[in-house]
């Protein structure tokens, strides 16, 4: 274990790797670090360690498999995510969670990059990267994510106005960079919205600041990834090489090859009610809000 005031060039930070190895989010793996659950050659590591592959890393006592980052094997799947479902991994409540239906992995985990309330429906990523899905949430990284509306209420131009030069929040200031009409029925109507940020029911929040009430709220794009017609509510699809490399890119990292599935993978696999099927990604037209 190389500590961080005498770092060669080969080591890297202990939960940057443990991230790149799928057990979890790079905060989540400062949080089991700082837990002490986590050790490097035997002993208690803590946060600032940083480790070469050579190292022998464990948490909770089970070692952990270190690849170089070139050979770490990057996957990503998107859900459609339904109206009434929790991200997070387990709920006291028992109600239904988003990784309730996802594929099951072996020695890795799903990571969600990012997340939508409990009355928010649509888009979901999520990865075996840690790093890819740090990368992908980060404000630095100013990744747009757009959603459909439905709003209710009298929308005057002044409101649009108001919300894409921006408003102070109890959070902070925070703004749309782009507002589109889309129609709409008696007093709702539809939009597109798109915001750079993850805060926590953020675009219910805009409205509200201009005394609308968001009636339906649906991710449909996160990146250049805009939901797939095919991925049913409650159905996940595998990203495709392309796909998976453009969020690389958008996130400034490397690009990877996906894995191909071993025979015990293809057998769990194929038992989900849901096939793997690419992604078509729609890059030029915007998907019509929907209406149902």
């Amino acid at each position: 274990m190389t500590q961080s005031n005498n770092t060669p060039p080969s080591s890297e930070k202990l939960q940057k790797v443990l991230a790149r190895a799928g057990l979890g989010s790079r905060r989540e793996m400062e949080t089991v670090i700082a837990d002490g659950r986590v050790k490097v050659n035997g002993q208690v590591a803590k946060l600032g360690d940083r480790v070469e592959i050579r190292d022998k890393v464990s948490l909770d006592d089970r070692p952990v498999t270190l690849r170089p980052e070139n050979e770490t094997p990057r996957r990503v799947i998107m859900y459609n995510k339904p109206e009434g479902e929790l991200c997070t991994r387990k709920d006291p409540e028992g109600r239904r969670t988003v990784f309730d239906r996802l594929p099951r992995l072996k020695g890795e985990r799903w990571i969600a990059i990012g997340r939508l309330d409990i009355n928010t429906s649509g888009l979901l990523l999520f990865t075996t990267d840690g790093e890819l899905a740090n990368r992908l949430m980060h404000p630095s990284t100013q990744v747009e994510r757009e959603y459909a509306v439905r709003v209710m209420g009298e929308v005057k131009r002044e409101h649009i106005v108001a919300m894409v030069d921006g408003v102070m929040l109890e959070d902070g200031p925070a703004r749309f960079t782009d507002v589109q009409e889309f129609g709409g029925e008696g007093i709702n109507t539809w939009f597109h919205v798109v915001i750079l940020e993850g805060r926590n029911r953020e675009v219910r929040r805009l409205w509200e600041s201009q005394e609308l009430t968001v009636s339906r709220l649906k991710r449909v794009r996160y990146g250049n990834i805009f939901i797939d017609k095919r991925a049913k509510a409650g159905e996940w699809v595998e990203l495709s090489q392309d796909e998976v490399d453009d969020l690389s890119t958008l996130a400034n990292l490397e690009t990877r090859k996906v894995p191909e599935l071993t025979p015990d993978e293809k057998n769990r696999w194929s038992r989900d009610k849901n096939k793997r099927r690419p992604v078509q990604t729609m890059r030029k037209a915007k998907p019509k809000p929907n209406r149902h």
